[in-house]
């Protein structure tokens, strides 16, 4: 079957989706810890909604019961890993692995939100 495309595919937003099972409280959670707003919601009550931050997005969707699997979900890249280890310290957050240098060149740790979604954040080196 012939490509009706032509030349290079480009890619356009890619954002992770974390289930949680109290939409508002994740929302004020990654607001109150890395400063991301509300860019869009849908529902009512809600049941999904969007944050943004810079360029980054974190898309919530309300999955009552939800049980987190136990491997990172998704990865920030950040500019200040320390400042982010931080936060999630001041908040009380589930540090999985603490902040090292890697040898693959990031700084980074790993914490677990308020649903134990595991989130991956390094900053380049």
């Amino acid at each position: 079957m012939a490509s009706r495309t032509s030349g290079k595919l480009n890619m356009g937003r890619v954002a992770s989706i974390l289930p949680v099972s109290d939409i508002q409280k994740s929302y004020q959670l990654y607001a109150s810890m890395f400063g991301f707003r509300k860019a869009f919601e849908n529902g009512d009550p809600v049941g999904f909604m969007i944050l943004k931050k810079d360029e980054a997005e974190i898309h919530l969707s309300l999955q009552p019961g939800y049980k987190a699997p136990k491997f990172n979900v998704a990865h920030m890249l950040v500019s200040d890993a320390d400042a982010a280890y931080e936060a999630c310290l001041r908040h009380g957050l589930r540090i999985i692995k603490r902040l090292q240098n890697k040898d693959y060149g990031l700084r980074a740790f790993v914490f677990e939100d308020a649903d134990g979604n595991r989130i991956d954040v390094g900053e380049p080196m």
